[in-house]
């Protein structure tokens, strides 16, 4: 069980920060649990070795956060990368994970990380943050109470996997 902070209303009591590079074991076991938790492990096909280049070479291809208990247990984690606007040349930032290990689940834990993500896209003069959620998963409840809703812009997502992109520059 997770310590809780009785001054906090019974939560469990987290610092957000940047991800180091001393983290990345346990985040990799993070991103290991999420594709557990979404059924998607049959496309874990990355490694340790290639998020670290992906966050720490210069530039990074992704920024992070992680949520820290007093302990120095890592519970929770955040990695998001820029997209833009042209029709507003300016920044966006996308979510690509934002995960809970379950035992920190209800605890505040991810409020705290999904502000400190939402922190870290104002400073760098996002106008927009976006993500996607499973339709199944309840985390889409915890995104609505933080005051997100679904972007139901009339704009739907198309794209291309790995053999669609060889099927078409082969026709092209």
């Amino acid at each position: 069980m997770a310590p809780r902070n009785e001054a906090a209303g019974g939560r469990v009591t987290v610092i957000t920060r940047a991800v180091r590079p001393g983290d990345l074991e346990r985040v990799w076991e993070m991103i290991r649990g999420l594709a557990e938790y979404e059924k998607l492990t049959d496309i874990l096909t990355g490694s340790r070795d290639r998020l670290h280049a992906l966050l720490f070479d210069r530039p990074p291809a992704l920024l992070g956060q992680v949520a820290e208990r007093a302990d120095g247990r890592l519970v929770s984690y955040a990695l998001y990368h820029f997209t833009y606007s042209s029709f507003r040349t300016n920044a966006r930032m996308w979510l690509e994970d934002l995960y809970v290990e379950e035992s920190a689940r209800g605890t505040g834990a991810g409020e705290k990380l999904l502000a400190a993500f939402v922190r870290d896209a104002i400073a760098h003069g996002c106008h927009r943050v976006d993500w996607h959620v499973l339709e199944w998963n309840p985390a889409r409840a915890f995104y609505e109470r933080m005051g997100a809703a679904r972007s139901d812009d009339g704009m739907l997502q198309y794209g291309l996997d790995a053999a669609g992109m060889k099927r078409l520059l082969e026709r092209a």
